[in-house]
């Protein structure tokens, strides 16, 4: 076994589902837009080759999301299943999109959480995806208004129409019962909705939500700010996504403010908490602390994420295979003491400048 198959080969139980997961999660949103089918199958193989037992997609992905392009990367990990054999072995995430936000090819724009909607998603994710169940579903984003995508606090003058938690739960835990789906998630919530879905699950004696989907990195720690401990008592396991920051913690547009990635790619619009000034200088202190060290800025961004508690698994990304295997590779680095209370000062000096 070489080192990086070490971390990868590690599993974890998802909440109280059953489900084993790998300690590191494909993320897949590049799928389609940034990758080619065969790059794609490419990227799936390494990492399945390494340990990684664990796929996470969405019907709305690829991003940048467009009409023309939603959902290819479901295709493309169809395609892959089905070429592969490896539909048992692989334990399948996807998610829902939730109120539109600027996507009206999804749905005409009417894809709220209830339970026309919730199944037309679950219906064409299975045949994009060339399968019969979904191992994990998610809801992208709630219904209801929400500080969410970089909004920092809770604003009540935003408040608008929404899809009660009860229907939305109602609605997935028949599509359980029908087999279509084994386990659900949320994405992109808070400490108020897992504890309304998990009330809700107990009123109703329906399905039960398993995990969360939440940003979590060096820049953005704000799940540590009660959320912790409401997914610890409730046995809701995290999937921290954007562990790079959409790839401000690699520290390469340090490097080159040209360096092709998202944040160049696409619009600032598409991710404005990463561009704020204060993001930037905390990367750039990220970094220093990590070379300091002798490991990459990857390595501690990754390395983090991995050593903490709550994360049952942490979601990477990659445009190319030589990220792929760099980011593989950094869960395998084990962090100081010396190197967490750096981490530490840093965050007590900018604190969660990406939330």
């Amino acid at each position: 076994m070489t080192p990086s198959n070490i971390t990868a080969t590690k599993t974890k139980e998802l909440g109280k589902s059953g489900l084993l997961v790998s300690k590191i999660c494909l993320g897949t949103m590049t799928f389609g837009e940034q990758n080619t089918e065969d790059q794609a199958h490419a990227q799936l193989d390494y990492a399945f080759e390494r340990g990684v037992n664990f796929i996470d997609t969405a019907e709305m992905y690829p991003v940048m999301p467009r009409a023309e392009t939603q959902g290819r990367t479901e295709q493309y990990i169809g395609s892959w299943l089905k070429k592969s054999g490896k539909r048992n072995d692989i334990i399948l995430a996807t998610k829902v999109a939730g109120p539109s936000r600027g996507m009206g090819w999804i749905r005409k724009g009417e894809n709220d959480l209830n339970a026309v909607n919730i199944r037309a998603a679950v219906e064409t994710s299975l045949q994009r995806l060339q399968t019969d169940y979904i191992d994990l579903y998610q809801l992208h984003w709630p219904s209801r208004n929400a500080p969410i995508f970089g909004q920092k606090q809770f604003d009540a003058s935003l408040e608008r129409p929404c899809v009660e938690v009860a229907e939305t739960l109602a609605a997935l835990t028949e599509l359980v019962k029908e087999g279509k789906i084994r386990h659900i998630g949320v994405s992109n919530e808070t400490s108020w909705g897992v504890s309304e879905f998990i009330k809700e699950s107990e009123t109703q004696n329906s399905t039960r939500i398993v995990s969360i989907q939440n940003a979590y990195n060096l820049v953005n720690r704000s799940f540590e700010q009660g959320l912790d401990e409401t997914c610890f008592r409730e046995h809701v396991g995290l999937l921290a996504y954007s562990p790079l920051a959409f790839g401000r913690l690699s520290n390469k547009y340090a490097d080159d403010a040209n360096a092709k990635g998202r944040l160049t790619l696409f619009p600032p619009s598409w991710s404005p908490r990463y561009m704020r000034p204060e993001v930037i200088e905390a990367s750039k202190r990220y970094a220093a602390l990590a070379r300091a060290h002798g490991i990459t800025p990857v390595q501690l961004a990754l390395a983090w994420c991995h050593s903490r508690w709550f994360v049952t698994s942490t979601i990477i990304g990659a445009t190319n295979l030589v990220q792929l295997k760099e980011n593989i590779a950094a869960f395998d680095v084990q962090l100081s003491d010396e190197i967490i209370l750096g981490v530490n000062k840093i965050h007590a000096e900018m604190n969660n400048p990406g939330q």
